[in-house]
């Protein structure tokens, strides 16, 4: 059986949340958990919410044991981009891009 959990429109760059997503791939969940706990940045902490939802997901809704699940997929995809503009010098402005990303986790039980 398989739980997941999805996070919608963070403010975090998908490609910063790639790289975390790599890092809790395949594990296990309670592993999974600590790497997020233990990584110093804002995707870490937006996949730890994540991982406790669709393990409440699984634990809840579909009866399953906590302690036997792993992380079978983790996605970081691109959400929509915010465009804002800043003042510069002589009446100029530059464009700079506010990104966001959906996250989404599936468990699987471990047999």
């Amino acid at each position: 059986m398989q739980s997941r959990a999805t996070a919608k429109y963070v403010r975090v760059s998908s490609i910063k949340a790639k790289r975390v997503a790599d890092l809790i791939r395949g594990k296990n969940i309670h592993d999974a958990i600590n790497i997020c706990r233990l990584t110093n940045n804002k995707p870490s902490r937006a996949f730890e919410k994540v991982l406790h939802s669709a393990l409440a997901n699984a634990q809840n809704n579909q009866y399953l044991d906590g302690d036997d699940m792993f992380v079978l997929e983790a996605h970081a995809n691109q959400g929509p981009t915010m465009k804002r503009m800043k003042a510069k010098s002589r009446g100029r402005g530059t464009i700079y891009h506010k990104r966001s990303s959906h996250l989404s986790v599936v468990l699987e039980e471990r047999n």
